[in-house]
């Protein structure tokens, strides 16, 4: 088992990503995927709507979501992926996260339950402190869908997608059902990136960089692009 490195050219990465994609989807159109949102996927997806991809017979589970926003917010997971992929493509099904059910507890087994029965690929981002979704660091490869705290470098962040007050908690598709994909991709752009994408290819492996269980993956890869990769 091994993290794959693979780097392609700043100005054509996003394109060589959505390639990637739309050739997965050709070889199983019930194609069952856990996307990310935020700003690193968004050009990949962008390339996906521009070339005209249909997930008409594929699966969408949204990877995580804030809590505390209303629905239809900006700054929501949800919508995020909403504006950058699923309202411009035919999608055969999306698993959005309730987290204003009334039972989030019952909210988050039943996002598990559809985790656990199988992804054929997830798409992940990076973050500034390894975090896999909202897998903060601390985050266990047997942890399941659940309720969390964000870590700080979070709920900073979450200032870049139009969130005025901080946000403390979210839900997240836990590390376990993450690591029993049959294929995940790392995303990982941008000098900023360079030196946690280091920590997680050749940093110990353990719950203070969550990202670095990828390295114990089957069938794991990293889509960096030249200035992440520092080449």
């Amino acid at each position: 088992m091994t993290l794959r490195l693979e780097v392609l050219p700043t100005p054509r990465w996003a394109e060589g990503v959505a390639d990637e994609l739309t050739d997965r989807v050709r070889a199983n159109p019930r194609l069952r995927m856990c996307l990310a949102s935020g700003h690193t996927p968004t050009p990949v997806y962008q390339a996906l709507v521009s070339g005209g991809a249909s997930l008409a017979d594929s699966e969408v589970l949204l990877l995580d979501e804030f809590i505390g926003l209303p629905i239809g917010h900006p700054g929501r997971c949800e919508s995020m992926l909403r504006r950058q992929l699923i309202d411009h493509v035919e999608v055969g099904r999306f698993h959005r996260i309730d987290v204003v059910a009334p039972d989030l507890d019952a909210e988050c087994v039943r996002i598990d339950a559809i985790a656990r029965d199988g992804i054929d690929l997830a798409v992940l981002g990076l973050g500034f402190n390894g975090h896999l979704g909202m897998n903060e660091p601390g985050s266990e490869p047997h942890d399941s869908t659940r309720v969390v705290e964000l870590a700080q470098e979070t709920r900073d962040g979450s200032a870049r997608y139009g969130i005025d007050s901080p946000l403390d908690h979210g839900v997240t598709v836990g590390m376990a059902p993450l690591l029993a994909a049959s294929e995940v991709w790392l995303l990982v752009t941008g000098d900023r990136k360079r030196g946690i994408l280091q920590r997680v290819l050749e940093g110990p492996v353990g719950p203070e960089c969550p990202a670095s269980y990828l390295r114990e993956h089957r069938n794991a890869v990293v889509w960096a692009d030249n200035a992440a990769a520092g080449t």
